[in-house]
This record gives C-alpha cells, sequence and structure tokens, in this order.
C-alpha cells in the first residue's frame, strides 16, 4: 500500500500494489493522483507544499521530479549515498537540505496508514 496522507491523517492518494513491488517506484505516480477539491469552483488542487518521506524515497529521480514541480520536501539521505557523494569531492555537489524539526512531522503517515489498516 502507497499513500499520501495530509497532516490531519486524511488519506489524499492511495496506490496498491503487489508486496514485492518497490516503494520508490511507486512515488511519482502516488503524487500524481493526489487531487483536493476547491472549497469553491475552479480546478482541485494537485499539487502538495511540501512531501515528507522516508530513505526509501531519496532517489535522485524522486527529488529531481520535486524539483520540477517546485515541492518541497524533507526525505534523510542514504548513508551510501553521503558516502558516494563524499568520495567525489567537490565534483559530488552539495547536499539535499533536510530539516530535522520538518522530519517529526513525518508521523502523520504512519498514522495514517495505521487508520488504514
Amino acid at each position: 500500500m502507497h499513500l499520501a496522507t495530509e497532516q490531519g491523517q486524511k488519506p489524499l492518494s492511495l496506490l496498491i500494489t503487489a508486496g514485492h513491488r518497490h516503494d520508490s517506484p511507486q512515488f511519482q505516480p502516488v503524487l500524481e493522483r493526489i487531487r483536493v477539491p476547491r472549497a469553491g469552483p475552479g480546478r482541485p488542487r494537485t499539487k502538495p507544499a511540501r512531501v515528507r518521506a522516508d530513505k526509501a524515497y531519496g532517489s535522485r529521480a524522486n527529488r529531481s521530479y520535486l524539483r520540477r514541480r517546485r515541492i518541497g520536501c524533507t526525505i534523510p539521505e542514504k548513508a551510501d549515498q553521503v558516502r558516494n557523494r563524499k568520495k567525489l569531492g567537490y565534483r559530488g555537489g552539495r547536499p539535499p537540505a533536510f530539516d530535522k524539526e520538518d522530519y517529526k512531522e513525518r508521523h502523520a503517515v504512519e498514522c495514517g496508514i495505521n487508520r488504514l489498516k
């Protein structure tokens, strides 16, 4: 089960796949299914202001997808990605921004999944 929730733990988007499917390839389809209706007339909102996810979603493709759509993200870096970036020295680039305090709000997703179970 791949899920996008709001901070109030209500599901915004849900995608169910086979148990052996990895998490990262399902990241973009889940975000593309988000539709939040407007209070008045107009198209539904399809872009979240911020995405908080765990290390499984920290791939380069997911981060570039979020940058293209101008969505802020709080995703920790995997240890092997940090090691490889540092191994390249200055050519490895700057580490992605990460806010520890903002990451603590990710518990809403875990609580949202538990509500569905």
